[in-house]
């Protein structure tokens, strides 16, 4: 167990997401969400994509804000480098996923934080990418994700805590077991 003796914030309202679970039980027709993004191409290898909202909860929902991301590829590739490359994105967006999961674990187990910092690595040979060598995978080789963690917990809990996370995490599922994914044109 835990050594606080003190409520518990990690800045994670528990119990709201304890009612929803309840509630998207009760009523499961509301637990299908439909995420989205737009991409519009700049020039080159720019764009830029944009998430103001997403379908959820039986109806729409508006982000209060609408994010926007430019994309773009190293300038050692002959770009002009506007912006993080797409992998990184799905990089940003996997740690990203992970660290939320683990203040919402520790919030629900009781486990104070007082820092979490996140590194993640993906190994990647750009020659599939490129097509410059079919027989190499156009994909990430191997993903790295070292936590470093100070919380009123042991190791065995803070292990337990990470691996909870991994099987919450919408992108972690994404990454590590590919859904089909549909191009078309319109």
């Amino acid at each position: 167990m835990t050594t606080t003796d003190r409520p518990v914030d990690n800045g994670v309202n528990v119990q709201a997401l304890l009612d929803a679970r309840d509630a998207l039980s009760a009523a499961p027709e509301a637990a299908q969400f439909t995420w989205r993004a737009s991409c519009t191409w700049r020039t080159g290898t720019h764009s830029q994509s944009a998430v103001a909202g997403f379908t959820g909860l039986g109806g729409e929902q508006r982000h209060r804000t609408t994010y926007e991301f430019d994309v773009d590829h190293p300038e050692c590739f002959a770009s002009a480098d506007n912006g993080a490359t797409p992998v990184e994105f799905v990089l940003v967006g996997l740690v990203g996923c992970l660290t939320a999961g683990v203040a919402s674990v520790a919030q629900h187990r009781g486990i104070q934080l007082r820092s979490v910092t996140a590194a993640i690595e993906g190994d990647m040979n750009v020659l599939g990418i490129l097509g410059a060598d079919p027989g190499i995978r156009n994909g990430f080789e191997a993903v790295t994700v070292r936590f470093s963690i100070d919380a009123d917990a042991s190791r065995d809990e803070l292990e337990a805590l990470l691996a909870q996370a991994q099987k919450r995490s919408a992108v972690f599922d994404v990454v590590t077991n590919p859904v089909k994914v549909l191009v078309e044109l319109a």
